[in-house]
């Protein structure tokens, strides 16, 4: 999971309080949205709407439950995690959640030293039938890793599961089964007439103590986790919790608008925050993944980040938008079609793009060796680039949008207007920062709390490489680059920074400094 969800206790529902083998897990949260149709088979007809005079769910329940599943993994424990305190290292997001309800004594029932521990692990999620055939749709993190799975249905009836196809970047999995008699299923509906307010009802088997069903409203839609490249989480306040990964979202009519995926917890359970990933982009992943193989994702290869008000008034643009280049990986896609560090990608094959989540999923949804145009913004002019859509590996990013140095204060050139303090790099700044030999810019000596710089983010340590898509090679070039973007009349100005192993744009106000 990335830092972010760490640091809010964005956790994936998987697991239950009540199993009572150690078990590991691991979690891979995503959403994308992809272009394929899907003819599921389905035996169920869909509820009309709620009609009772009490306004009960009753209804729905009825319907839909009977689709719903239990999926129970079996994988192989890693005796190093394990201790006789807990059943996790404590690194493990479920640490906290398992000891407010075992306190420090772990898991219910005697305990074992760790050398004793059995080496078969379990956790448990939910799912939903979608094919009369045994088609179940899950999370991802429900299954990975499993050596065995096992569905459970809603009648008791328990059967082995094959795994049809997964995709972690979409945290979707597809299981069959193999039943003697036509399974009952829910029918797809459409997430994206959902609207805050709208009504909602949660399905899955939390804690392991059964099916279950939860009523809440629609509280928010395109949600970004920041778990993955193609977050668009609807969320909801229908309580949700550990071992309600995998199970439906439904709406009034009764039909799947989302599965539920993961919940904002400070404390390891349900406070009214969870995120389901939406079905119009679920059942599209489910299609392909039913046809068996890998998903191919298009990869451009660049790193870009949001247009600002600020970022677009520095370059020129009547108004924010798009998704600004920071960085163009070496012999990629982009890197050979001519885009360039510091260009505002407007469009893609024909999409207008109105931030960077809509360039990452429009990349994405294209199918590699597609030849498409781009729009960009270049210069303080609009023009058009052609570019072959490459394959995106799990280790290529689609286009992802993520001291004094010797020198004395007389010596480090000063640009009161934006509070900065920028020196030139010496050997010495080079070895404390790692940098290369070849690395030129000017670096942030230090950084006025009360100035324009530091509201913008600039922190010292930085390395300032360009100013308004102008490469600048030392601190004086730096500092009159910005001094005649001062003149010019904008706003603000525009500086490519070296951070660490990434490259950002960050657009600094004059009027704030």
């Amino acid at each position: 999971m990335s830092d972010i969800l760490r640091r809010h206790r964005v956790a994936a529902l998987l697991g239950a309080a009540l199993i009572l083998s150690p078990f590991v897990v691991s979690f891979a949260d995503s959403a994308n949205n992809m272009g394929a149709s899907s003819t599921v088979p389905t035996t169920q007809t869909p509820v009309a709407g709620i009609t009772a005079p009490n306004g009960s769910f009753a209804p729905i329940v009825a319907a839909d439950k009977p689709a719903v599943v239990t999926v129970t993994t079996v994988m192989k424990a890693q005796p190093e995690t394990m201790s006789e305190d807990s059943p996790f290292d404590g690194g493990s997001p479920f640490d906290d959640y398992f000891r407010q309800f075992f306190g420090d004594q772990g898991m219910p029932g005697p305990k074992t030293p760790p050398q004793q521990q059995s080496q078969r692990a379990e956790a448990l999620g939910s799912g939903f039938i979608v094919g009369a055939d045994g088609t179940i749709v899950t999370n991802n993190h429900v299954i990975d890793g499993a050596t065995s799975i096992k569905v459970t249905l809603d009648d008791g009836t328990e059967l082995p599961a094959k795994l049809v196809g997964r995709d972690a970047k979409n945290d979707l999995a597809v299981l069959k089964v193999k039943a003697d008699k036509s399974l009952p299923t829910v029918k797809w509906g459409d997430s994206d007439r959902l609207m805050p307010g709208d009504q909602v009802l949660a399905f899955g088997n939390p804690f392991g103590i059964g099916t279950t069903v939860t009523a809440g409203i629609v509280s928010a839609r395109g949600r970004d986790l920041h778990s993955g490249p193609f977050d668009d989480f609807i969320q909801i306040d229908a309580p949700i919790n550990h071992g309600n990964s995998g199970g439906p979202l439904v709406d009034v009519a009764g039909n799947v608008v989302g599965i539920n995926a993961a919940i904002y917890s400070p404390n390891g359970g349900s406070v009214g925050v969870g995120f389901a990933i939406p079905s119009d982009q679920a059942e599209k992943v489910v299609a392909k993944l039913m046809k068996g193989g890998d998903i191919q994702y298009g990869y451009l290869g660049v790193q870009i980040q949001e247009v600002t008000p600020d970022v677009a008034s520095a370059m020129g643009l009547d108004h924010p938008g798009g998704a600004l280049v920071s960085e163009v990986t070496d012999g990629s896609p982009a890197a050979k079609a001519g885009i360039k560090t510091g260009d505002v990608i407007t469009s893609f094959a024909g999409q207008e793009i109105k931030d960077p989540k809509d360039l990452s999923r429009a990349v994405a949804d294209i199918a590699p060796g597609a030849r498409e145009t781009l729009n960009v913004w270049r210069d303080g002019k609009a023009m058009q680039i052609s570019a072959d859509v490459g394959h995106n590996s799990d280790d290529a990013k689609t286009a992802s949008a993520e001291g004094n140095g010797g020198k004395s204060p007389e010596q480090a050139l000063r640009v009161p207007s934006l509070g900065l303090g920028l020196t030139d790099l010496t050997p010495d700044v080079r070895e404390q920062l790692n940098l290369t030999d070849d690395q030129r810019g000017a670096l942030v000596e230090r950084v006025n709390p009360d100035k324009a710089a530091s509201a913008a983010g600039i922190q010292p340590g930085d390395v300032i490489v360009g100013v308004d898509q102008t490469p600048v090679k030392n601190a004086k070039q730096a500092n009159q680059a910005i001094a005649q973007a001062g003149k010019s009349g904008r706003k603000s100005v525009l500086l490519l920074v070296d951070r660490g192993d990434a490259q950002i744009f960050v657009a600094v106000p004059f009027a704030a400094g």
